[in-house]
């Protein structure tokens, strides 16, 4: 009971006050990983890390092979091993376990070997089976990688993310031995833009881009300053506090995955939404997918099968902010640009 306890000593998500957008795109992508991933980018201090280390506590279980280090399905090939997925289609009956969708921290000054696995090569060459021991990718499979500082991460760990959020694959090659498995994640990064800019490539292949502003009410910066302090001397009562807020949450993510496949988007809205990223200027065809998938997602998420206008108004500038181009003689920002567009198709009275 105590090590659950110590496990859970993260502040509850239901608890931080304000940062709505952050945490909205936090748990579309909790319900529908295929959104992408979502950057937050923001002022020091204002909670990023935080925000997403508490998300830990509101994750549901998956089913997973007992013991497997990649997480693997016992009944879906898609999300499968490679051994495993060979003993599926030999017909052999699977074990089944429940576990937490897993969160995985990649910190900044990581190495290649231990975020893609390594293999022992002496292993191979002496005894000729293939020794593969599994880096942070394969924990990651079927759950968060999170990055903090993303912006500040070495160039070839970045392109490495890149590959296996491409392709949905982790692919490790030591001397003409190769192993793969699968590494299906959703990214969450986190940075300061005073920092350092991200590469427009990794940028782009995160569904979403939630932008954090320091809160600047006084009695609001006072009310989170105290609850710190308060949650820092006794956290089981906070904890406490807000379990049943906690456990609505939970439940509210599990209703939406189940309405989901069942959620439709009405044919002229996708023609709008179409419409707002060619206006915007959007290069490509993968916001116009992230906005419907999204859009999607937040219906279900507020308990309906059928996307509103609505709907589509809540995610759209978290969609497309960071797609438009970059033009350094732009006064207004990107997420006011992307409104004033979709308000101006939709026909949205200001």
């Amino acid at each position: 009971m105590a090590e659950t306890k110590e496990k859970r000593r993260v502040f509850p998500f239901t608890g931080i006050i304000g940062q709505s957008e952050m945490k909205l795109a936090l748990i579309l992508n909790v319900i529908d990983p295929k959104i992408g991933g979502v950057m937050i980018m923001g002022d020091r201090g204002t909670g990023k890390s935080t925000t997403i280390r508490a998300l830990v506590d509101i994750l549901p279980e998956i089913d997973v092979v007992p013991d497997d280090p990649f997480n693997s399905s016992p009944t879906d090939p898609e999300f499968m091993s490679e051994s495993v997925r060979e003993m599926f289609e030999r017909g052999e009956s699977l074990p089944s376990g429940k576990k937490k969708v897993p969160m995985v921290d990649l910190p900044l000054g990581a190495t290649e070997d231990r975020v893609c696995g390594t293999i022992d090569i002496e292993k191979a060459l002496t005894e000729g089976v293939k020794s593969f021991e599994p880096g942070l990718l394969a924990k990651a499979n079927r759950g968060l990688l999170y990055v903090d500082e993303v912006n500040l991460l070495d160039d070839h760990l970045v392109d490495v993310l890149l590959d296996s959020a491409a392709s949905g694959w982790n692919t490790v090659e030591r001397e003409g031995i190769s192993i793969k498995h699968p590494a299906q994640f959703v990214l969450v990064g986190s940075g300061n833009p005073e920092e350092g800019e991200l590469r427009p490539q990794l940028l782009d292949r995160f569904g979403m881009h939630a932008e954090i502003r320091t809160i600047a009410d006084p009695k609001s910066r006072v009310e989170i300053v105290q609850q710190r302090i308060d949650f820092d001397a006794n956290p089981e009562k906070i904890l406490d506090a807000f379990e049943d807020q906690q456990q609505e949450l939970r439940n509210q993510i599990l209703r939406a995955k189940d309405l989901l496949p069942k959620t439709s988007i009405d044919p002229d809205l996708r023609i709008k939404i179409s419409q707002v990223c060619s206006e915007l200027d959007v290069d490509g065809l993968r916001g116009d997918i992230v906005v419907n998938r999204a859009a999607k997602t937040a219906a279900a998420y507020n308990g309906r099968t059928e996307v509103t206008v609505d709907d589509i108004g809540l995610i759209i500038s978290l969609c497309l902010r960071h797609r438009l181009r970059k033009d350094p003689l732009e006064t207004i920002d990107s997420g006011d640009k992307v409104k004033s567009v979709f308000e101006e198709v939709f026909e949205i009275e200001k």
